[in-house]
């Protein structure tokens, strides 16, 4: 008998388990058209970002591609430090992260100025042309954007240039002087993205109860009170949400418009990790180093992630998770 009992408890978590078990595929089963309906993501996400991370050894191999990944000598953690004591690895990392934080104080403010002021005007055709405007640039290429910010600063034919000079004014070398290519590439950038930018608020703003601004004007409320005390803490969770991606992409400045606009005389500024990683990767074969560049800004970007994350929901409840 005290047998029996004895072996019915140490049975009693397996059939738990096959309760479980059988549970979850029941669901599935009954839940099919969802499961199919989302494999597609999940199998690119599986195959492009997940398989990719088994070659993330190679950074700490000397890779030589006859040998293979499991061939090469195994060398530990030197190529970081080769890239840490490199001459070149502050520069790099505070042009990264100058330019980052420069877009981000100019360009993560603007999109919600935009919908707020989007939100208080009547529906109508200035409305409707003025977002179209704003949301045209957005679905400009990166190459055209570029061939476009090239034209328009040439100092031969550039039409900026030509405006600064009919107002007396000396226009300054905008491709080549290294001081202004972080601000060239910034105002470019916002230009570019602010209009897109404020799609996702302006859908937040949408579940503001028209109610609660009925009830503000009743009280006396000025507009600009309204948007105060009531607009602005419904996007709040937005503005969270999106800073703290923001900051976990501090180190992520993309290469292909700093690739496209970068020359020889501004080299000084506009060199990122991105573009150093490219460079020795693709263009010199130190596929070893440039991986472990690479891992290296990878995970500085994902403990700033944490970080930030974990600050806000020890502050508010407006985390990621």
């Amino acid at each position: 008998m005290v047998k029996d009992n004895a072996q019915v408890v140490l049975d009693a978590p397996v059939i738990r388990t096959e309760k479980r078990r059988s549970k979850t595929w029941r669901n599935i089963l009954r839940n099919w058209q969802l499961y199919v309906f989302i494999a597609p993501a999940f199998l690119s996400i599986v195959i492009f970002s997940y398989f990719p991370m088994y070659g993330i050894q190679i950074a700490f191999k000397n890779f030589v591609p006859v040998d293979g990944i499991w061939g090469s000598q195994w060398v530990g953690f030197d190529h970081f430090i080769r890239f840490f004591n490199s001459y070149y690895f502050w520069d790099l990392l505070w042009n990264t992260l100058s330019i980052s934080l420069y877009g981000l104080a100019v360009g993560f403010p603007l999109p919600i100025i935009l919908a707020l002021a989007f939100n208080e005007v009547k529906d109508g055709l200035f409305k409707r042309t003025v977002q179209t405007v704003t949301y045209a640039p957005h679905f400009i290429s990166m190459v055209v954007m570029a061939g476009m910010i090239i034209t328009f600063l040439s100092p031969s034919s550039g039409m900026v240039v030509h405006l600064i000079e009919a107002f007396g004014f000396t226009a300054p070398d905008f491709l080549t002087d290294p001081r202004w290519f972080k601000t060239m590439y910034v105002l470019s950038d916002v230009w570019q993205s602010t209009g897109w930018g404020t799609i996702i608020y302006l859908a937040a703003l949408t579940s503001v109860d028209p109610g609660l601004h009925e009830a503000a004007i009743l009280d006396g409320a000025t507009r600009f009170q309204r948007i105060r005390h009531i607009n602005i803490p419904a996007i709040l969770p937005t503005i969270t949400i999106l800073m703290i991606l923001n900051m976990g992409g501090l180190l992520g400045v993309g290469f292909e418009k700093i690739l496209l606009l970068q020359n020889p005389l501004n080299m000084e500024s506009s060199d990122v990790i991105s573009t150093f990683v490219y460079r020795s990767g693709l263009l010199n074969a130190q596929y070893s180093f440039s991986t472990a560049v690479g891992l290296f800004n990878s995970v500085v970007n994902a403990i700033l992630l944490i970080l930030v994350n974990q600050i806000v929901r020890r502050t508010s409840e407006n985390s990621l998770w």
